[in-house]
């Protein structure tokens, strides 16, 4: 699925009752208002939703039966996330799952009762979601998705696949992504561990996303570290496209990043995300309060080298990287 679907208009679909259906349920169904930053026709993003369901039919809840869900999709602004949790509020949602740090923050601005569970969300207690990860407090739990620290991480693994990297830029927005900050100042840390060239790459809008990329190929050995907050996931096509027509190596955070072009990723694994969020739903519309489930850290990590991508930069990947690799695209 392109990334350019993401310019699309939320979605707010619902999932209906069959009359069979609810002439069987025996008490009113719970109901789960979930927004999602991916558009209604994402691929990818459908699969994860698949996820959260297949976990919560596991634990006995099943659509049309005893639970409802509604949908918001593309919530990957404040506006169409404000706009979206609106909408759900009307609805009285029982538990509200937001997906990235925008929608979290849109549904804590609306409600401080209705419960929250939040996944893929980065450093939730840096950005004053939670109070504390083992004390979440308030409403709010959930699972986050990676620590500041793996901003070191992606350099490590950059250099280990494109050796002859010497400059390299780590990219973000510090509007969408307030937690990018903290990222690239591990990658800073590793950069002069490694005697490398380091630039905070700052973009605020597609204009600046080229000009970045184009002053970092001016001279050889660039390479691109790119943050995952709300500017760069939905401008990803864009910046990928102009990292490879300029040879520039690049490591993003998710696998489907690199299932369309890019050259690497190294991140948690999403759909176990949204699985685990689905025993978080369960166990509070059974009644535990989200201040005493602690935030949940990512357990499952994946590292995905896209070969063909590699071979138009004219890199070769080690046998030692391939070995290390959860996944490999050819």
């Amino acid at each position: 699925m392109r990334r350019r679907d993401f310019v699309k208009a939320i979605a707010t679909t619902a999932i209906a009752w069959p009359p069979a259906a609810r002439a069987q349920q025996t008490g009113p169904a719970r109901r789960v208002g979930v927004m999602i930053h991916l558009p209604d026709n994402d691929q990818t993003g459908q699969e994860r939703l698949a996820a959260f369901r297949q976990g919560l039919e596991k634990l006995g809840w099943n659509v049309g039966t005893n639970l409802q869900i509604d949908y918001r999709y593309a919530t990957f602004n404040d506006e169409r996330a404000t706009a979206a949790v609106a909408d759900l509020m009307k609805l009285a949602p029982d538990v509200i799952f937001a997906n990235s740090t925008v929608a979290l923050r849109a549904a804590q601005q609306a409600t401080r009762t209705i419960p929250i569970v939040f996944t893929t969300v980065i450093d939730p207690v840096g950005q004053g979601f939670v109070a504390s990860l083992a004390h979440p407090g308030g409403n709010t739990t959930g699972f986050s998705y990676l620590e500041p620290s793996v901003g070191g991480k992606w350099l490590d693994v950059l250099h280990e696949i494109a050796p002859h990297v010497t400059r390299v830029a780590f990219m973000f927005n510090p509007q969408r992504g307030p937690y990018g900050a903290a990222m690239s100042s591990f990658a800073q840390d590793a950069a002069h561990r490694l005697a490398l060239e380091y630039t905070a790459a700052l973009v605020y809008e597609p204009a600046d996303v080229e000009r970045s990329i184009t002053s970092l190929a001016s001279a050889p050995g660039g390479g691109l570290i790119v943050c995952p907050d709300a500017f760069t996931v939905t401008h990803f096509e864009t910046i990928n496209d102009l990292a490879v027509r300029n040879g520039l190596p690049s490591i993003y955070s998710e696998r489907n990043f690199s299932a369309d072009g890019a050259l690497v990723s190294y991140g948690a694994d999403y759909l176990d995300h949204f699985r685990q969020a689905a025993t978080y739903v369960d166990r509070i519309l059974r009644g535990a309060k989200p201040a005493d489930l602690p935030v949940q850290q990512p357990a499952k990590f994946d590292l995905v080298i896209n070969l063909r991508t590699a071979k138009a930069l004219g890199l070769t990947v080690s046998t030692s990287m391939q070995l290390l690799a959860n996944e490999l695209i050819e």
